[in-house]
């Protein structure tokens, strides 16, 4: 599938690094927060990524750090061949206009001061695009594309649902006309009824606009449903990539066998393929050696304690799985 696809986005070695310093009067760096740790993969035109784990596994951090509101450690995000990493702040904001974000949070990503026309517009105006009369028409365009209505462009964010916020959001995202939208666990803060809602929204907008989605989510029913292929993160790592098909119906690492069981069955008491982690996640600030699962693993070697596994390609397709378990078989 990917040989006949345009690539859009190829991400290589990605690492966040966060600081700890000590105390005043010093100031000094004692340890790093490892949020992201090597992280690779390519996005095709057209696509929809999805990005897995658990909290705090690293999955926004990656997210900000594509649409470069942080800067990287170490790696780059490679957009239509251009490094982000590598460009000045007008620059940056000149890429931004093809990398757009739907943030969690509905209610604290709008200006409770603001009107919707003018969160909507704000995009168009930052970039110089359109004079009044033409970002007042593109808004009206944005609110019934989204399923809104012209006069709720006077309203303010107050006056919405979740839902309609989180709608809103999107329009705002599609003001620039980007090729990628990056959306950040966008259900999530929704009620189960909206996020089916959002999601055919979703995918409506896909079709009809040929947008090219990241979508990270910790719901692995959503991840299902809305993705081609899907990147599973441990500890600020990728642990398995592959389609929606091989990741849900031939898992290879242990921790993304883990995390499918944990879905909810129809039979709550049936519970004889639920796998159950021992101890907790490890700190990203001193993770472990080796294979940072291996303390949880319910197959870990020797080995597994001593070398960090490669993400590798278990065959000919593009399913890939960084554990020893496969080494053997390769």
């Amino acid at each position: 599938m990917q040989q006949n696809k345009e690539l859009v986005l190829k991400v290589s070695n990605l690492k966040k690094h966060f600081p700890i310093k000590n105390s005043i009067p010093f100031k000094k760096v004692t340890q790093h927060v490892k949020a992201v740790d090597g992280v690779s993969f390519e996005l095709y035109k057209g696509e929809t990524l999805g990005i897995v784990g658990e909290s705090g596994c690293g999955k926004s951090t990656v997210a900000r750090l594509i649409n470069q509101l942080i800067a990287p450690t170490e790696g780059t995000v490679e957009f239509q061949g251009v490094d982000l990493a590598s460009l000045n702040t007008a620059d940056i904001r000149s890429a931004r206009k093809s990398i757009q974000m739907v943030f969690q949070n509905p209610y604290a990503s709008l200006d409770p001061r603001k009107t919707i026309e003018y969160l909507i517009a704000e995009p168009m105006v930052i970039h110089g695009i359109g004079d009044e009369a033409a970002r007042k028409k593109r808004v009206i365009e944005l609110l019934e594309t989204v399923g809104l209505s012209d006069y709720h462009a006077k309203r303010y964010p107050h006056e919405f649902s979740g839902g309609q916020r989180q709608r809103i959001n999107i329009a705002r995202a599609l003001a620039l006309n980007p090729d990628i939208v990056v959306c950040d666990e966008p259900v999530s803060a929704l009620d189960v009824s909206v996020q089916a809602q959002v999601i055919n929204l979703l995918k409506d907008l896909q079709k009809d606009f040929g947008l090219t989605y990241i979508f990270i989510s910790h719901d692995l029913n959503v991840v299902n449903y809305m993705c081609d292929r899907i990147a599973v993160m441990y500890l600020g790592k990728i642990v398995e990539m592959g389609t929606y098909e091989e990741i849900y119906s031939n898992p290879q690492h242990p921790y993304t066998q883990a995390l499918l069981s944990a879905i909810p069955k129809e039979n709550p008491f049936d519970t004889k393929d639920r796998i159950i982690l021992s101890g907790d996640v490890p700190s990203p600030v001193n993770p472990p050696s080796g294979c940072a699962f291996h303390k949880r693993c319910r197959f870990a070697m020797e080995k597994c304690a001593q070398i960090q596994p490669q993400l590798d390609s278990l065959t000919d397709t593009h399913h890939q799985v960084s554990c020893h378990l496969f080494e053997q078989t390769k």
